[in-house]
């Protein structure tokens, strides 16, 4: 599915395809029996179908999107896979008013296989530090 693509640009083609809207191409960049920590469920995913009905369910949200805060995003290569992990900030509205949830989030991944998402850790960052 993807030729030649470092973690970066993999992540870039992530966040592109949740701000289009994009589900589908969303979940092609996760192998069959990768695992999903997501950011907003306290359950791991670790099937197609437990995938779709997460993406799907937060591709629902008016108005959502998210970005990276870019000083925080480090990408490590760690035997062969390749680890991209950082800070991204979803936002969608909620009772017509834009909220805003900052996630760390991790990524590993399996760069030369077609869809190369294996591992994706995503939790909300802590209102209050303890």
């Amino acid at each position: 599915m993807i030729a030649s693509i470092n973690s970066r640009q993999l992540l870039d083609t992530w966040i592109h395809g949740i701000n289009q809207g994009e589900t589908e191409k969303v979940l092609e960049l996760y192998s069959a029996d990768a695992v999903l920590l997501p950011t907003f469920s306290s359950r791991t995913i670790a099937n197609e179908e437990g995938r779709r009905r997460y993406f799907e369910r937060l591709a629902s949200r008016d108005e959502l999107s998210v970005s990276l805060h870019e000083k925080t995003v480090r990408s490590q290569t760690v035997g062969s896979m390749d680890v991209i992990s950082g800070i991204y900030c979803f936002r969608f509205a909620i009772d017509g008013e834009i909220l805003s949830f900052e996630a760390r989030f991790t990524f590993a991944m399996d760069l030369t296989q077609g869809s190369p998402i294996v591992h994706h850790h995503s939790s909300q960052v802590p209102r209050q530090l303890s």
